[in-house]
C-alpha cells in the first residue's frame, strides 16, 4: 500500500523542478491522451504543476473516444493551465498503409506499431512548437516488466513521471486524483488493433499476474511472464553498438 498523497506530491515536484532545471528551454509538457488510466494519471499530474500542459487526443481508426474526450474535458475545467488538441491521423495511416500494401509488405503488428509511431510524430511536433517535452505515461510493469510498448512510438518520450508506478499503485494513484471511475475500470488496452483486443488478451497475463510474477520467484505465472518478458527485451536494453578496437581502425 502506497501513500498516495505523497507519491502525488513527489512526481508534481519532480515534473516542476526537471522543467526549472530547463532554464526556460523547456515551458510546457505535451501528453497524449488514449482514455487509458495511465495516460488519465499522468495528464492530471502534468496539469497540477502549473506549467503549461498540453493534451493530445490522436484518434487512429478509433470508433470511441468518450474516455478521452471526458477526462480532457474534465482537466480543462478544472485547470487553467490546460488545453486540449483532438487531431485525427486515420487518414495519414490509410495512405501509408495503402503504401506499403503495393509492395506487399502487410504485416498486421507492424501496422499496429505503425499507428504509435504517427501519434509519437505528432507529439513531438506539437512538442517542437511548444517548447515542450513530450510526456511518457508508460507504467514500471510494461515498461520495466514485459516492455509492453512501441519501440519509436508510445516508447518514444522524453520524462516518464510513472514509470516507477506498478499497475496496482497507478489505479491507487488514479482514485486519488478522482480519475472517473469509468476509467479506472475499463479494461486496459493499447487501441492500436481492429479489433480491440485488450492487453491482457494479447500479453496472456492480467497485469496484476504480471505483477505477482515480477515479485515472486515461484509463483506460477513466472516462467510465462519471462518468456514475454524476454520476448521484449531488445526493447528494454540499449541499443548494440558495433565497438571497433583502435588496432581495428589503425593501418
Amino acid at each position: 500500500m502506497i501513500n498516495n498523497k505523497k507519491v502525488i506530491a513527489h512526481i508534481v515536484n519532480w515534473l516542476k523542478e526537471y522543467i526549472e532545471n530547463t532554464d526556460g528551454k523547456i515551458s510546457s509538457l505535451v501528453v497524449g491522451v488514449s482514455g487509458g488510466i495511465d495516460s488519465a494519471v499522468t495528464s492530471t499530474l502534468c496539469a497540477m504543476t502549473g506549467i503549461k500542459t498540453i493534451l493530445l487526443k490522436l484518434p487512429i481508426k478509433s470508433s470511441d473516444m468518450s474516455l478521452s474526450i471526458s477526462h480532457c474535458q474534465f482537466l480543462e475545467n478544472t485547470f487553467d493551465n490546460v488545453k486540449s488538441y483532438e487531431v485525427n491521423l486515420t487518414n495519414v495511416f490509410n495512405i501509408f498503409q495503402s503504401s506499403c500494401v503495393d509492395f506487399g509488405f502487410d504485416s498486421e503488428i507492424g501496422f499496429a506499431n505503425t499507428k504509435a509511431r504517427i501519434r509519437m510524430i505528432m507529439l513531438y511536433q506539437v512538442a517542437s512548437s511548444s517548447k515542450g517535452l513530450v510526456v511518457g505515461t508508460g507504467n514500471k510493469v510494461e515498461d520495466f516488466g514485459v516492455g509492453f510498448f512501441t519501440k519509436y512510438g508510445d516508447g518514444g518520450v522524453d520524462i516518464s513521471p510513472i514509470a516507477d508506478l506498478t499497475k496496482s499503485e497507478v489505479k491507487s494513484i488514479a482514485k486519488e486524483l478522482k480519475v472517473s471511475q469509468e476509467i479506472i475500470m475499463a479494461d486496459p488496452t493499447d487501441g492500436l488493433w481492429d479489433d480491440n483486443r485488450n492487453d491482457e488478451e494479447q500479453l496472456g497475463l492480467s497485469y496484476d499476474e504480471i505483477e505477482n510474477a515480477m515479485i515472486d520467484v515461484n509463483c506460477i505465472n513466472r516462467k510465462k511472464y519471462l518468456d514475454i518478458r524476454n520476448n521484449n527485451i531488445h526493447k528494454m536494453n540499449s541499443i548494440p553498438v558495433c565497438i571497433i578496437d583502435e588496432k581495428i581502425k589503425s593501418n
